[in-house]
């Protein structure tokens, strides 16, 4: 495509490749003439600035010139100094030589030319600075005469050798080789070429076609090989160019043909050997692949013959062209459309011609918008090729390939290019340590693989942790989990023992009289009832009846009238409930309970809560705990430093059924009160509880950021805690939970990233329903080949893709056919979905679990696709994204209301009688119209309001084009899912499948609707609708 251009009837040269800002020179051209036949030149210096989207040119310098100019060279010469920007040199008439200094010209202070030498007979064509010595200037002109200046002398140059050829011919090019200092070559317009030796002056071989027809025109050295160089010829009978190798000089090695008139001018390009510019009378320029002798990049047709190409030393893609019209253009290899460049100059062409008023809108005929069309080159360039490459593959295996350290000339072709194939390890301590898990859990040794834990662990609490995991392992977990609380029943009853021989030791109490008074009381009755055991029983009852004890001391019942009395009347009255009372009243706390047992449950409880309300001592609240049972309000009330106790409690009194549930409970207080500094002890009761989902929850607010060692760590104990389950409620007891499955799905990801895929394998849970599980699990079992034995295939996650399929069939590709068809289908296809890819390693945005509302209406899809259909079905956006309601026309509710009345109203009558939207897509109507109506429903502002009015016009557009049949499959696809989005009620998944969409389509498909979908879009998510 078309970068700058310039107007000017001149020569060019491009500053050096070391010289930035890039530079570009024009001398006022001596083969042409204007109106004024003025034969004085100018010299100017431009600077290239392609961050300016104009075509123009700043001109950074510009001198006279007393003569014009036949060629034009910029040399490095003097560079190396500061602020030095090296020097031109520019070959005039009459043998005219003159150097410039760049520097002055852009500066404009100090005198700008450092010398003019007038030593040629004739015009000066040619020069050529030596790549290797800056210094050095050669230069060409009439009568065969080559001159080698040196820049530090310029006084007498130095002659390569004698005029040796006969007759004496013009010097039409001169070029110094790229890879030998000294030598140097001319080119000859009857068609030979002289190679110089300058260290023995003089011409050591001449290269000529034998068919004496070639007039050559421009000449150009490898710039690798130091043997090959290019002739061209602008004979229009023979407009060839000729490769040479001077090893083999009887005939050219390759002839390219392809302009139909003589050539005009070569450039190699400096950058990628294999790409040669030409331009020739046919007015077309042509950049050749030297290695396979095609066409790989051809701009549009001229107006004039180029006389002049040259790539741009410092921009490889860059190249120049002169033409003998007055314009000098900068082009770009890469291609592109020249839409953007033809619109800004008819925009300026209508700015000068508008007078106030806008002019109506360029009409740009199909085939001329075809032909702006410029494609790049049909070979990426070798500055874009990767000299190396590396790629990390699945499974840990790192992909390299290199190019061989050999020159290029040297490399033998075809070549051959290895790839290396090599398996990164970056965790061996994760690899070691997940082996060890997986032989514990393969022998069933976890008792000694725990117990290696706990020496191992150097923290207390993971030492306690594990302690508690290894108990879940073992039979009577309940009792050792007390033990390991600090609670052991053989030490209470130790400890309780050696209290009470301490209070023997101490003395009789105040009570141990009342004792002896029983004790004698027993006694007397076990006497007399020993003397008349073989008595008649009826005999023996009435002598007990009448028997009065021995040796005791009467006892009288209260009669009076304070509380005795009254507490001795009920009793006698057989009032348990107000004697209770009473001795409540009385703090006679013993007495009521005693009572209170002889009187039923019912009054035993009442007793037993009048007691812990009003006994206001330490213990009081776990006495209430046991009697009551009220292990909930337990675990909510009590105070967080008791948290042994609590637990100790649970495990204690609760039932076995209601224990998960109160130590989940208990944990998650901990976490939550805390201020996260019982995190670690709620493990303990997770562990407890065997809630798998819980612990791994719990770790993963405790590692923000894991790392590979911390997710082994955590893999290992919910290993161990789901062995135990499995002992405890069998192999179908245990489902993990949505975090478990992302954390062993992310341990098996970075398992299978150190290339232990089997063991990866075996971590996914088979009966897994999410995409991600379901998608590592298939491609490890392909990553592993024949390595997987007694496996079946798991199945494909994937939806197939017909790959070239139309997406919709015959029938329904005209818009007749749609038309009739749309009363016969009643069943629609799926929507298409976007496919978009992810990685392996990343897990899905959206919720791999879907919420309640997308599965109720993902339980109303169905899988019918009619027949004479054909659909090209996509891969999905992500897990969460359901496919698209086969019902969705009964489903959905048809849009009422002012909305939908106004734009009735304001619908032209052609919108009228458009026809009826292709069954298929009458989804996206509703869809789009319902969120339409929602949002001007919420909306409260005008502003809002009218701009939700002028999206309902716009929106026909879309319809139009859906009628029409005219949207390509792709931006259909993406309809359908940002209509799906829609349905489910996410704006904002909506607006990304949008800009997904806008940044793979034409602008000119999209830009009519797109734009307003997404202003819909947007206000839909603000209005959270």
């Amino acid at each position: 495509m078309k970068l700058k251009e310039l107007e000017r009837q001149a020569v060019q040269v491009w500053s050096p490749a070391s010289q930035y800002p890039v530079y570009l020179a024009t001398g006022t051209s001596a083969q042409q003439l204007d109106a004024s036949f003025s034969t004085d030149g100018t010299l100017e210096i431009f600077e290239v600035d392609f961050r300016d989207p104009s075509l123009d040119l700043k001109r950074k310098g510009v001198l006279s010139a007393s003569s014009r100019f036949h060629k034009l060279i910029w040399g490095s010469f003097g560079s190396g100094l500061l602020e030095a920007s090296g020097v031109i040199a520019g070959g005039g008439d009459n043998g005219m030589l003159t150097v410039y200094n760049v520097t002055h010209i852009l500066s404009s202070g100090k005198e700008p030319v450092i010398a003019r030498r007038q030593k040629h007979s004739g015009a000066v064509r040619a020069l050529d600075f030596n790549p290797f010595q800056g210094n050095l200037l050669a230069s060409g002109a009439n009568d065969s005469e080559i001159f080698i200046w040196d820049l530090n002398n310029l006084s007498v140059p130095m002659t390569p050798g004698s005029k040796s050829q006969q007759p004496l011919e013009d010097i039409k090019a001169l070029s110094w080789n790229r890879q030998v200092q000294h030598i140097l070559s001319s080119a000859h317009p009857s068609g030979k070429a002289v190679v110089w030796d300058l260290r023995k002056n003089e011409p050591i071989i001449k290269v000529s076609d034998h068919s004496n027809r070639m007039h050559c025109s421009g000449l150009a050295w490898h710039p690798d090989v130091a043997t090959q160089l290019v002739l061209c010829s602008e004979d229009d009978h023979l407009p060839v160019i000729q490769l040479w190798d001077l090893r083999f000089a009887s005939s050219p090695l390759k002839v390219l043909e392809s302009h139909s008139r003589g050539i005009l001018s070569v450039s190699w390009s400096q950058a990628d050997a294999e790409l040669l510019l030409s331009s020739a009378k046919d007015n077309q320029i042509l950049c050749w692949n030297l290695g396979s002798s095609e066409v790989v990049y051809k701009l549009p047709t001229l107006s004039s013959w180029c006389f002049d190409v040259q790539w741009c030393p410092r921009d490889p893609l860059v190249f120049s062209a002169a033409s003998f019209d007055g314009w000098i253009n900068l082009y770009s290899v890469m291609g592109r459309s020249w839409e953007v460049q033809q619109m800004r100059q008819a925009d300026k062409i209508s700015s000068s011609f508008s007078k106030g008023q806008p002019l109506p809108p360029l009409q740009v005929p199909k085939q001329v918008a075809q032909a702006s069309l410029i494609p790049p080159l049909k070979k990426p360039p070798k500055w874009m090729r990767r000299p190396a490459g590396v790629s990390f593959a699945f499974g840990g295996k790192l992909v390299t390939f290199g190019l061989p350290s050999i020159p290029v000339h040297q490399v033998p072709q075809p070549c051959l290019r290895l790839v290396f194939i090599s398996q990164v390890t970056t965790e061996p301590e994760l690899l070691t340590q997940s082996a060890e898990l997986q032989e514990a859990l393969g022998s069933g040794n976890l008792l000694n693989y725990c117990q290696n834990k706990i020496h191992q662990s150097s923290l207390q609490s993971e030492k306690m942790l594990w302690q508690f995991l290894k108990v879940t392992l073992e039979k009577d977990s309940r009792m050792k989990f007390l033990k390991l609380l600090g609670y052991s029943k053989d030490e209470l009853q130790k400890k309780v023992a050696t209290w009470l021989r301490s209070d023997l030791r101490l003395g009789e109490s105040p009570q141990s009289k009342g004792d002896d008074l029983n004790s004698n009381r027993q006694q007397a009755f076990s006497i007399q009832t020993s003397k008349h055991t073989t008595w008649e029983a009826s005999a023996s009852s009435a002598f007990f009846d009448e028997l009065i004890p021995q040796n005791m001391t009467p006892w009288e019942i209260p009669i009076t009238e304070d509380t005795e009395g009254l507490l001795s009347r009920a009793l006698l009255l057989g009032e348990l409930g107000p004697a209770v009372e009473l001795c409540l009243k009385e703090e006679r706390f013993a007495d009521a309970i005693i009572l209170a047992q002889a009187g039923g449950s019912d009054l035993l409880k009442q007793a037993q809560e009048r007691y812990l309300a009003k006994k206001k001592t330490g213990i009081a609240p776990l006495l209430a705990c046991i009697i009551q049972k009220n292990w909930k309000d337990m675990v909510h009330t009590c105070s967080l430093k008791n948290w042994r106790e609590a637990l100790a409690l649970l495990l204690t009194y609760s039932e076995p059924e209601k224990f998960p549930e109160l130590c989940d409970r208990l944990g998650t207080r901990m976490e939550q009160e805390s201020g996260w500094a019982l995190t670690s002890e709620a493990k303990l009761c997770y562990v407890c509880s065997g809630s798998v989902e819980r612990l791994v929850e719990c770790w993963a607010k405790c590692q923000p950021a894991s790392s590979p060692m911390a997710l082994q760590d955590l893999m290992e104990k919910v290993m161990v805690l789901n062995r135990s389950l499995e002992l405890l409620r069998g192999p179908d007891g245990v489902s993990p939970g949505p975090a478990t499955i992302y954390r062993i799905t992310q341990y098996a990801n970075l398992l299978a990233a150190q290339g232990s895929l089997a063991t990866a394998m075996s971590y996914l849970p088979s009966d897994c329903a999410q995409l991600p599980v379901q998608q590592l699990r298939d491609r490890l079992f392909h990553a592993q080949g024949s390595g997987v034995s007694g496996q079946q295939s798991p199945p494909f996650p994937f939806p197939r893709v017909v790959v070239g399929a139309t997406p919709y069939s015959q029938e329904t590709s005209s818009p007749r056919l749609k038309f009739q068809s749309s009363r016969q289908v009643t069943i629609l296809p799926p929507r298409p979905r976007i496919f978009t890819p992810r990685s392996s390693l990343m897990m899905p945005l959206t919720p791999s679990h879907p919420s309640p509302y997308q599965g109720s209406r993902m339980q109303n899809t169905s899988d019918y696709r009619p027949s004479g259909v054909q659909e090209a079905q996509l891969l999905p956006l992500g897990p969460g994204v359901r496919p698209g309601p086969q019902d969705s026309l009964k489903n959905a509710p048809v849009p009422k209301g002012n909305l939908q009345r106004k734009k009735q109203c304001q619908q032209p009558l052609e919108k009228i009688n458009r026809k009826e939207l292709p069954p298929e897509h009458q989804s996206l109507k509703i869809s789009f119209e319902a969120l339409l109506q929602r949002c001007s429903l919420s909306a409260t502002d005008l502003k809002t309001k009218r701009k939700l009015d002028e999206a309902a016009q716009r929106l026909e557009c879309l319809y139009d084009k859906l009628c029409e049949g005219t949207l390509s499959p792709p931006v259909l696809a993406g309809l359908h899912e940002i209509a799906r989005c829609v349905d489910a009620g996410s704006s904002e998944q909506g607006l990304v499948v949008h800009a997904q969409v806008v940044g793979c389509s034409s602008f000119s498909e999209v830009s009519s609707f797109m734009p307003v979908l997404k202003s819909v879009l947007t206000i839909a998510h603000k209005l959270h609708v």
